[in-house]
């Protein structure tokens, strides 16, 4: 990956109502996080400018409004800071990440089916040898 994408709460907030939506005026983000969030809509337009200025969201101009919406996608963040967190957390060691998610969190048995199914999917070779065991 080119680019590494970090995003405080705040931002991932404000991204996540660009995803939802596509774009969004300062107004419209407000009031979505508003109830949750208790931003001025000044801080959220600083917010707004700094995400512009990294290139994370872009903006146009409407009825003398900016109307924003997310140039990074979802996907793309979350790949982005999974990355980094391996990297600072695990030293790069993608299982001691996987076993510390399994073993600090309660997983159901359907989640371990899903996570199964997740990784024979990634690896096809792995179900077709358990097929013929």
């Amino acid at each position: 990956m080119s680019e590494q994408h970090s995003f405080t709460a705040l931002q991932l907030a404000i991204l996540r109502v660009l995803w939802e939506r596509g774009e969004a005026t300062v107004v419209e983000i407000w009031e979505a996080l508003h109830d949750e969030r208790g931003l001025a809509q000044t801080t959220l337009a600083t917010m707004l400018s700094r995400l512009e200025k990294r290139g994370a969201v872009s903006h146009r101009t409407s009825a003398r409004q900016f109307v924003y919406r997310a140039v990074v996608s979802e996907d793309t963040a979350r790949h982005s800071m999974v990355s980094e967190l391996t990297s600072r957390l695990f030293e790069g060691d993608v299982p001691s990440l996987v076993s510390h998610l399994l073993t600090s969190q309660d997983i159901s048995p359907g989640d371990r089916e899903r996570i199964r199914a997740m990784l024979d999917a990634a690896d096809p070779s792995h179900s077709r040898k358990l097929e013929s065991e």
